[in-house]
């Protein structure tokens, strides 16, 4: 397997949109790369520019410490996967995961053995006579990975793969995935919509907006410390809660101040935050949803750390539900609450007594793309 090296990597199109702005990534041999960012983010601009089905307007790309940049696609090492599964419609499952092997004139008896091993890995050794048209989307998508495998490459390239799978097969396949690539010892490039692809897949997940990388980190790293708001927004279901308000430093004391209450700054961003309190208190507070619940049943300590908060929807999860709430300023809040047989869902309409778990809220500057503060 090989590293994976992009440099200053620019794409822009005609016209002069600006798809991809200076993109710098080292991949490591066996590393599981994800890229992640909603639609027309530049994603599965850069991953096409890493398999050379785009040209690249500026910068460098290696693979194996080899300059890409004038090689052509078929001459990259590498196999891609992509949404659509791109089988032959009148080749059999073993024909299409031989294709590539006849084209390189192998032996037909190493093909067999390549492409039945192949088979077994994937669980689908009792398809090889069928034709894609026989099968399920989860077996069209198996054989997709089939044909990737035989190949050996030295990356192995995702182009949403999963998306045109129904949720329960999402998971199963997206629990393959990362036992092949375990298995293979793969440098792996992915790209997806799916912030929880992202997390459950990458050793490595990569943030992008508009052409940007936003943050590079492992998933748990950016749940826990993203580096502005759109990544705190976009990473976790459901997603962070935003409260605009501003710190008031009272008696020696922080406080975040929004329109129906204040809520005191852990002594953990108290020395990041006093400086901004007298220069430029306005603030974002960002709370996910788990760190919200009932002051009646929550299971963080209270102490002055409570909003009074209107239900307007419920949603039952099972062991979970969603409890969709509001105030005067911020019509969209949510909280995910544990959810016990014995006790019953707020009503809505009712106004709750909300406890906010402040030693796992965060603090980013004004503005949609505000920067982590603390």
């Amino acid at each position: 397997m090989a590293t994976v090296d992009l440099e200053h990597v620019h794409k822009t199109y005609e016209g002069g949109f600006e798809a991809v702005r200076d993109f710098n990534l080292a991949i490591k041999e066996r590393e599981f790369i994800v890229l992640v960012g909603p639609s027309g983010c530049g994603k599965s601009t850069t991953l096409r520019m890493i398999a050379g089905l785009e040209e690249i307007t500026s910068g460098t790309i290696s693979i194996g410490g080899k300059l890409m940049n004038k090689v052509a696609p078929k001459d990259r090492d590498i196999a891609m996967v992509f949404q659509s599964y791109a089988l032959y419609p009148h080749m059999t499952v073993f024909e299409n995961m031989a294709f590539a092997l006849k084209l390189r004139k192998l032996p037909k008896a190493a093909i067999a053995d390549k492409v039945r091993h192949a088979a077994d890995v994937l669980g689908i050794a009792g398809e090889l006579d069928k034709r894609p048209k026989q099968l399920s989307g989860g077996q069209r998508q198996r054989v997709a990975l089939g044909r990737a495998i035989v190949r050996e490459p030295q990356c192995f390239l995702f182009d949403e793969p999963l998306s045109n799978l129904d949720a329960k097969l999402r998971v199963e396949m997206r629990a393959e995935i990362k036992r092949l690539h375990l298995a293979l010892g793969s440098t792996t490039v992915y790209v997806t919509h799916d912030q929880e692809e992202a997390i459950t897949l990458g050793d490595r997940v990569v943030v992008m907006d508009h052409g940007v990388v936003q943050q590079c980190a492992s998933a748990l790293d950016i749940y826990h410390h993203p580096a502005n708001r759109f990544v705190a927004g976009f990473l976790g279901t459901p997603p962070m809660n935003f409260f605009e308000g501003r710190l008031i430093d009272e008696g020696g004391r922080l406080w975040f101040e929004e329109s129906t209450g204040r809520l005191p700054v852990p002594a953990r961003a108290t020395a990041a935050l006093r400086a901004r309190a007298a220069s430029g208190p306005e603030v974002v507070l960002g709370v996910r949803p788990e760190a919200l619940a009932p002051a009646a049943t929550a299971r963080f300590a209270l102490a002055d750390s409570r909003l009074a908060m209107k239900v307007w929807l419920v949603q039952p999860l099972g062991a979970k539900m969603d409890v969709y709430l509001q105030t005067d300023r911020h019509p969209r809040i949510v909280a995910h609450v544990d959810a016990t047989a014995d006790s019953a869902a707020p009503g809505v309409g009712e106004t709750l007594s909300i406890a906010v778990d402040m030693e796992r809220a965060h603090f980013f500057s004004p503005g949609d793309a505000g920067i982590a503060l603390a």
